[in-house]
């Protein structure tokens, strides 16, 4: 356990430097963002077997509120995080308290119909301003630290993304943890050995939304902006896929997962570009152009080769893996 918080003490003074190194503040900002949005997804799936496709609309609705409270009703930043992060919140549990009394492919369809109807919600209330979404939201300023300044804002997510990765990492090596665990492997069980099941599955899927909105709330500061791209059941998939690709069940791999799905996003068309001026195939121009088909062929070698995920198969194969890994 030492080990790992000073790996992840490490790893958090490497990405406090990248800044310093030429890092694009804003695309490291957009990675953490991401990595937390997944941390949060893998806290519900992998620790209590829940699938949620409606993870969105926690990630959406505290962006959305966030923005239209520091844009229209003029809260000061740091109360407007909370404000969105509160709201998400609020939508964990009535979609959890409506949902957890079902189990699998039942849980998924229920969370995903009940996003879908906050979707159509965002699309037509007159807030957030439908397709367009809500622009130029104010960054503001915490503790006088003036976050118009991407750098300064840069060291602020880092701090958010910590302290949501640190709530994963505590709530996962606790005894509340371990409740979690034994639901997840044997659920009849525990209800024998005298657990509210279902209070326990709410608890955690409040705070899974929780940090989901967390994220969302903090990506709309970093981008000035709230859009339905957020809240759309397309980035209910995405957010698996990162689980999933990084290692279910790992602290890390959901951040690689981001890492990987993020720069794809921003890289691929420029390397598909590449390869047909390099090669003179206009395949590979159609490839880059189509990030969703290469993230699908990533996700489907993942599948194939690493069945535990990228950071799963690497600790499995070198025997470090631990029960919390």
């Amino acid at each position: 356990m030492n080990r790992q918080l000073a790996l992840y003490l490490v790893i958090a003074i490497v990405i406090a430097l990248l800044p310093a190194v030429g890092a694009y503040p804003i695309f490291i900002m957009k990675i953490m963002c991401y990595a937390l949005f997944a941390c949060a997804f893998n806290l519900l799936l992998a620790y209590t077997g829940l699938l949620s496709f409606g993870h969105a609309a926690f990630l959406g609705g505290a962006a959305y509120a966030t923005g239209h409270s520091l844009a229209v009703w003029g809260f000061p930043t740091l109360l407007g995080l909370l404000f969105g992060t509160g709201v998400a919140a609020i939508l964990g549990l009535v979609m959890g308290a409506l949902a957890i009394r079902r189990s699998g492919i039942y849980f998924a369809m229920i969370t995903l119909a009940m996003a879908q109807m906050i979707f159509f919600y965002f699309l037509q209330a007159p807030f957030t301003h439908g397709e367009d979404g809500l622009q130029g939201i104010p960054r503001g300023s915490i503790f006088g630290i003036d976050l118009s300044n991407d750098l300064n804002l840069y060291y602020l997510v880092l701090i958010i993304f910590a302290f949501g990765f640190m709530v994963c990492w505590r709530t996962v090596n606790s005894p509340f943890g371990q409740v979690l665990k034994a639901l997840r492997e044997n659920e009849d069980r525990a209800v024998s050995l005298g657990y509210d099941v279902a209070r326990f599955k709410l608890l955690v899927f409040v705070i899974s939304a929780t940090l989901a909105g967390l994220a969302g709330a903090t990506k709309s500061l970093v981008f000035v902006s709230a859009t339905l791209s957020d809240a759309t059941w397309q980035m209910s998939g995405l957010v698996i896929l990162m689980t999933l690709i990084g290692g279910l069940g790992t602290f890390l791999g959901p951040v690689l997962g981001a890492l990987i799905v993020v720069v794809l996003e921003n890289k691929v068309g420029e390397f598909g570009h590449f390869l047909t001026q390099l090669t003179g195939i206009g395949w590979f121009r159609v490839l880059g152009e189509s990030v969703t088909m290469v993230i699908g062929l990533i996700f489907i070698l993942c599948v194939m080769l690493f069945r535990r995920g990228i950071i799963g198969e690497i600790l499995h194969r070198y025997g470090t893996r631990k029960a919390t890994a």
